[in-house]
């Protein structure tokens, strides 16, 4: 990790118990049981096989962690109950082989205390000295870095600030993520449409838990977005969202998942650490009233917005 690099703290004022951050890696090259051995003989642990291409690496010193292939036919055991077409075990092993030169392999840190993430960063030069390599995207798709963030279930209008937030700095976020690169820009997840963003950006838009979730997945009826917020929905209200998407590959989860940074475990010296300070730029301006209202209603208005996101973004970047 590169000594510029540092993991700026989320704005909440203490809170109790801290706030925990899982982090997801996608990264090509060795195989899920490579890579899991590769992380116990760095990290410590015991490597079990849960299936051909998914290994949990357990009592790691980050706790356990797991690796396997992005691919869920490959998993039947775990999603068969979300696969529109169901496959057995040899098959679904079969099907991994066939595509693992293709599909990337993923890494799951459990979550952790957000100042703890620096140790992530560790875990990436063990696999990167394995083999793993990738630089944000594929010819498929993204390279995938993924943050699940611990989001307050119970508190809509911190949900719904966070939320608006992202979705007014999410074309800044995007421009620095891509990196003025094509290739990555193509493979980024689709924004929020619009008119979701003009509606959100009202300024009596307060909604109820139905509301919310309704709104949500009226103009986002997928998993597809750069801030995800399925998986918390789903926590909240599993038969509205299994109402809209019986088939959709959603676990319930309290979090924030965000999913918009792209992973370069090929690059020497590679860190986490700028794409999680953008995250926490976004929660800064969802916990500035004034300042979230000020780039909303400049928003809604077709004026520059970054007077008022530009603090905040800075702060947590620089």
């Amino acid at each position: 990790m590169p000594p510029t690099a540092s993991f700026q703290p989320l704005p909440d004022p203490a809170p109790q118990p801290p706030r925990l951050v899982g982090v997801e890696v996608e990264f090509m090259g060795p195989s899920a049981r490579r890579a899991a051995q590769a992380l116990a003989a760095g990290v410590g642990g015991d490597v079990v096989a849960e299936d051909a291409h998914a290994f949990a690496v357990r009592g790691s010193a980050l706790g356990n962690l797991a690796v396997e292939l992005d691919l869920r036919y490959a998993h039947p055991q775990r999603h068969g109950k979300t696969l529109p077409v169901r496959i057995g075990p040899k098959a679904a092993a079969g099907l991994g082989w066939l595509v693992s030169g293709a599909v990337p392999r993923e890494l799951i840190v459990p979550p952790l205390p957000a100042d703890r993430l620096a140790e992530v960063d560790r875990i990436l030069d063990l696999l990167r000295a394995a083999g793993a390599h990738g630089r944000g995207a594929t010819p498929f798709g993204s390279l995938g870095l993924h943050f699940n963030i611990d989001a307050p279930a119970a508190d809509l209008p911190r949900i719904t600030a966070v939320m608006l937030a992202f979705g007014l700095m999410e074309s800044r976020l995007r421009r620095e993520i891509a990196q003025g690169r094509r290739r990555l820009e193509r493979h980024l997840p689709p924004p929020y449409p619009p008119e979701f963003l003009h509606r959100i950006a009202a300024p009596g838009y307060r909604p109820d838990q139905a509301r919310l979730v309704d709104d949500y997945l009226a103009a986002n009826p997928t998993r597809d977005r750069g801030l995800d917020l399925l998986p918390l929905l789903l926590s909240l209200d599993p038969a509205r969202v299994r109402a809209k998407l019986p088939y959709e590959k959603i676990a319930a989860r309290p979090v924030f998942h965000y999913r918009l940074p792209q992973a370069h475990p090929g690059e020497s010296g590679w860190s986490i650490a700028p794409d999680w300070n953008r995250w926490v730029a976004v929660e800064r301006l969802a916990a500035d009233g004034e300042r979230l209202a000020a780039a909303a209603r400049a928003y809604r208005a077709g004026e520059e917005i970054w007077d008022a996101v530009s603090g905040p973004l800075a702060d947590a970047i620089t």
